[in-house]
């Protein structure tokens, strides 16, 4: 039972995980127009995300313009939207591979240690997948951080971190430790020994054998 618990638990957190690389990857605000510093506050906040940048007003207007040619994005950037979106791709196969060796499902009941090795391979896959994010995560915001830190970057174009940056982060720790609970499912091998065999007991000796 406990160990059903665990992998419960394990595909929940993982199944989050996921949920916050679909939510992180969408999300414009990678990176947010920095007012640290000599920077004038203006009317507007500046966003930057993977697929589009967008500018809110202070009425809470928000304009969003989607990148025109991929030809035209860095190659960072490409990098990093393809490491996501691999994430969330294997985070789905990773689903449907746990569910099916979860203990709470009727598949695979006729054959208990290739179900449970169902969920192993789920879990790892989960892991490979909140790696892939957290490097994309990483990167991206290795990049932000240099360039904020470049003193031949003009003020007023310094970006810092955005919330999709730290959802990512917690979308990629909770795919990884999810994974790793399913991971702890794995059957254990039984060391099978051969059957002892009894030692022939000694007749009673009645005397009679010695002369």
């Amino acid at each position: 039972m406990a160990s059903g618990g665990l992998q419960v638990l394990g595909f929940v957190l993982a199944f989050l995980g996921w949920i916050g690389s679909i939510i992180s990857t969408a999300m414009p605000q990678w990176k947010m127009a920095s007012y640290a510093g000599d920077n004038i506050v203006t009317a507007q906040a500046l966003y930057e995300g993977l697929w589009m940048s967008c500018a809110m007003q202070s009425t809470g207007q928000i304009q969003c313009k989607v990148y025109d040619s991929l030809l035209k994005l860095e190659g960072s950037l490409q990098a990093t939207r393809a490491l996501m979106v691999a994430s969330i791709l294997l985070g789905l196969v990773a689903v449907f591979v746990a569910v099916t060796g979860m203990k709470c499902m009727k598949c695979m009941e006729d054959d208990q240690v290739k179900k449970m090795r169902m969920a192993v391979f789920g879990g790892v896959i989960f892991i490979i997948a909140g790696l892939a994010a957290l490097v994309a995560t990483s990167w991206y915001g290795n990049r932000v951080a240099r360039a904020f830190y470049d003193p031949f970057t003009p003020v007023n174009t310094r970006f810092e971190f955005g919330s999709a940056l730290f959802i990512g982060w917690a979308a990629a720790s909770l795919a990884m430790l999810g994974g790793a609970f399913l991971c702890c499912s794995c059957p254990r091998r039984e060391t099978s020994y051969p059957p002892s065999r009894g030692y022939p007991k000694n007749a009673p000796s009645t005397g009679k054998d010695y002369v």
